[in-house]
């Protein structure tokens, strides 16, 4: 291990985190607690005081903040954010490491890997996978992709945010990961919100509405891990014995949540979209298989 990559893995390397929202205040202030010197910019200089008042440095201008330190981490809006800030700042970047953790497209990441290489800099995309209250804490985990020796050169600030998961050298795949995990969310809290209207037209309050659907969410887990010992083995293997529940079983249960919903007044764009997987599969003559089969259709969209 050089010079410089022993002072990245000090614990009191100096990072700079640009972007100040919610993520990046929490990121900043998980640092400066184990003992890194902070540096911080934000469009908006505002929103640096409350971490400045706890330590941090406020650079004047982007690349001052990039001038600071080998590390600086990006928690911003998208990667066009990132150009934004960072163009300007172009002849500071030589030698840094950016690390990405804003949110956008796996093909955007890859373009800016090649963007950071011809500025002379290092590049590691990131999918924070805990809202900003958990950043720091034993629950949270970040998902990294790039070249794995970056990762291990700033391991020690790091792994501060959250236990690293690190997915391969393409730099999409973090992305990729971060995409795939929120859809899974965000599909479950529309449903969530769904069902939860569907009983508050039957008269029941949201407060004795959510625990019981909660529950059906957290069983979920259970339910795709039952009878496999690694669950999506079968998906891997093209196979969906439709011996448990089968396309049509489930496909006309889509059916009447969508006959429900409409004899409610209620939006019907998920019960939906959610019955068109079904009616897919059965058109496609699967019905006798697992619900699996959906995913033929997911894949390859008519």
């Amino acid at each position: 291990m050089n010079e410089q990559q022993n002072r990245n893995t000090r614990q009191d390397s100096p990072v700079t985190v640009i972007g100040l929202g919610p993520m990046g205040q929490a990121m900043t202030r998980t640092l400066l607690t184990a003992g890194h010197p902070v540096t911080v910019w934000n469009r908006t200089a505002g929103r640096a005081h409350g971490v400045v008042t706890e330590g941090a440095t406020l650079a004047a201008t982007p690349g001052e903040a990039v001038e600071a330190s080998g590390l600086v981490i990006l928690s911003l809006t998208d990667y066009r954010a990132m150009y934004d800030v960072l163009t300007g700042a172009a002849e500071s970047l030589a030698g840094r490491t950016l690390v990405n953790l804003s949110s956008d497209t796996p093909d955007r990441t890859r373009e800016a890997a090649i963007w950071a290489a011809g500025q002379d800099a290092t590049f590691l995309t990131g999918g924070v996978m805990v809202p900003a209250p958990m950043v720091g804490t034993e629950a949270a985990h970040v998902y990294y992709s790039g070249r794995r020796e970056v990762l291990e050169g700033h391991l020690a600030a790091l792994t501060l945010l959250g236990t690293p998961r690190y997915l391969g050298e393409d730099p999409g795949l973090a992305q990729m990961m971060y995409q795939a995990q929120l859809a899974v969310f965000l599909t479950t809290l529309s449903g969530l919100m769904h069902a939860t209207a569907m009983l508050g037209a039957a008269g029941m309050k949201a407060g004795e509405a959510l625990p019981e659907l909660l529950s059906s969410a957290d069983s979920i887990g259970d339910i795709l891990r039952a009878g496999e010992d690694q669950p999506g083995a079968a998906l891997d293997a093209g196979t969906h014995p439709g011996d448990l529940s089968t396309v049509t079983m489930m496909g006309a249960t889509a059916d009447h949540i969508v006959e429900t919903s409409t004899s409610l007044g209620l939006g019907l764009a998920l019960p939906m979209a959610v019955q068109t997987h079904y009616r897919r599969a059965i058109e496609d003559g699967h019905g006798n298989d697992n619900w699996t089969r959906i995913i033929d259709g997911i894949r390859e969209p008519r």
